[in-house]
């Protein structure tokens, strides 16, 4: 059956300012929290690989293990366990068939037995449709020599159980699998390191612990003596989904809409979770805001180029800067939104209330903006295929 025709370009641009209290949510090579300087001025940072690892960590909470994906350089194992499941095969038979079906899509071998040189990405439904070419047919298969058992693995569609049916994350992030470019999946989201809006500085805990034992036969001293960096920030968040690309890596319009909106719940609520036990460092934003765009991506990092400097409020003061970048963007560039959608915490009165509102339209709740991103993007996939 052919597919509705493509629809135009449609980006998801997604804004959130959250505050973090004292932590180490991304920690560098010294172990102290990942920092960039911005504006002439040292400011917090946390990666994108982070907080779209906490996303995809957040998916999990909600959506069934097999509709996703995993990322592992151990497929080899993984797909021995699904051959041998049922089949009565013992490891060894299961591994030589795993092996051959993965010769197949010639992925350059790890050092260790079994494993790939780099992470493979895939679908764990992939993976059964992968192990299901072989599971019927499995004592017939594994009684055959190498050779044999090749010619018999080369009919078989293993790129292809790869190829197709991609689980959300994989459509959203993407796939890169240099040695066979057949098998890169374009990534449909874009997201930003994660900044302060306000210059930083490292500080550092100095902490103890008493060792019991020694306590009880009377010796002083600390059983360990150490240090942990952290620094507290208010964060300007930015990631962007385009929802052509998705819908071309799902084919699927209602499961592309649903990507959306899984990813922008997941996005505002998931949090890395570096030193998480030291510091108890889980808030929710005080501020996300969408914007449906036809032209292109836009990031509005330059609102805090200039950093934020009042003594309190900092959320609040970013939140304005915010809501002044992007109504001047629109002034400037007269590219306003096809649908934007807001959810902040701050007063419902008074200038930053106005500032948010003129920018991007009525406050709403979590779950109301949700709804109506929704709805947006499922007349625009509509209105495509007409």
């Amino acid at each position: 059956m052919a597919l509705p025709a493509s629809p135009p370009r449609t980006y998801i641009d997604v804004h959130i300012l959250q505050t973090v209290p004292p932590a180490n949510l991304n920690r560098d090579d010294q172990g102290n929290p990942k920092e960039a300087y911005f504006g002439g001025v040292r400011r917090s940072r946390v990666s994108s690989q982070a907080w779209k690892r906490a996303t995809r960590t957040h998916f999990a909470e909600r959506i069934p293990p097999q509709d996703l994906a995993t990322r592992t350089r151990r497929i080899g194992a993984a797909l021995t366990e699904r051959i041998t499941d049922g089949t009565g095969l013992d490891d060894a038979a299961g591994a030589r068939l795993a092996s051959a079906l993965l010769a197949r899509l010639k992925i350059s071998a790890g050092k260790k037995e079994g494993d790939t040189a780099y992470l493979f990405f895939y679908g764990r439904r992939q993976l059964a449709a992968v192990a299901a070419l072989v599971r019927e047919r499995a004592a017939e298969l594994s009684a055959l020599d190498d050779d044999e058992l090749a010619e018999e693995i080369k009919l078989m569609p293993v790129q292809e159980k790869f190829s197709t049916g991609h689980p959300m994350d994989v459509a959203l992030f993407g796939r890169m699998v240099a040695d066979i470019p057949a098998l890169n999946v374009d990534a449909a989201t874009q997201v930003a390191h994660a900044l302060s809006t306000h210059a930083v500085e490292l500080e550092f805990d100095y902490f103890t612990a008493v060792d019991d034992e020694q306590k009880k036969e009377e010796e002083t001293g600390a059983g360990m003596i150490g240090t942990i960096g952290f620094n507290s920030a208010t964060l300007y968040r930015y990631a962007s989904v385009g929802l052509h690309q998705l819908r071309h890596n799902l084919t699927d319009d209602e499961a592309a809409v649903t990507a959306v909106e899984e990813f922008v719940t997941s996005f505002a609520r998931s949090m890395p979770t570096g030193y998480g036990n030291s510091f108890a460092h889980r808030t929710l934003p005080s501020l996300v805001a969408v914007a449906v765009r036809p032209d292109q991506p836009v990031n509005l990092v330059s609102a805090f180029e200039e950093p934020v400097s009042v003594p309190s409020g900092i959320a609040e003061a970013s939140a304005r800067n915010l809501a002044r970048e992007h109504s001047r963007a629109m002034r400037c560039w007269g590219d306003a939104p096809a649908h934007t959608g807001l959810c902040h915490t701050f007063a419902e009165s008074g200038d930053t209330a106005e500032l948010l509102k003129t920018a991007f339209g009525e406050p709403l709740a979590f779950p109301q903006l949700l709804h109506g991103l929704r709805a947006h993007l499922t007349d625009t996939l509509k209105q495509a295929a007409r």
